[in-house]
């Protein structure tokens, strides 16, 4: 059993997955954002190569643990991931700071700003898994 962790933008979708053991995140891709179709048709590949059976889906939380406008449009494309794909479950976690903390690991790892765009959103994604992972 599989998980797949989602962190859910305008522009991109940061992938990340468990181990087989469920103990470990890794980062997968950051999905470029065309169109909700391609979007899903890119997901659904990804859980069948992964054989996931959830999705943890990063809830963008204002700092005080309240939902904003961003928890709605998380929200809003999580129920059409669920109408595509019924079968893997779902589950919303806080991402609160996920992307600071995996800002703060790449510029302590010393990536170039260049190539932190590109990845900053697989990371957050990696965050949110762990600590899902940790949790449970």
């Amino acid at each position: 059993m599989r998980a797949l962790a989602l962190d859910i933008g305008d522009a991109t979708i940061g992938v990340a997955v468990s181990d087989l053991l469920g103990l470990t995140a890794q980062g997968v891709e950051t999905i470029r954002r065309t169109s909700a179709k391609d979007d899903l048709k890119r997901l659904g590949e990804l859980v069948a190569q992964f054989e996931a059976t959830t999705f943890v889906i990063g809830l963008p939380k204002n700092m005080d643990g309240t939902e904003g406008s961003r928890c709605e449009l998380v929200r809003k494309f999580a129920a059409k991931i669920g109408a595509a794909l019924p079968d893997v479950k779902q589950i919303f976690w806080d991402e609160r700071l996920s992307t600071v903390a995996a800002s703060k690991a790449l510029i302590a790892a010393d990536v170039s700003r260049r190539k932190r765009k590109r990845v900053i959103d697989k990371m957050a994604a990696v965050y949110i898994l762990q600590g899902w992972l940790d949790a449970n």
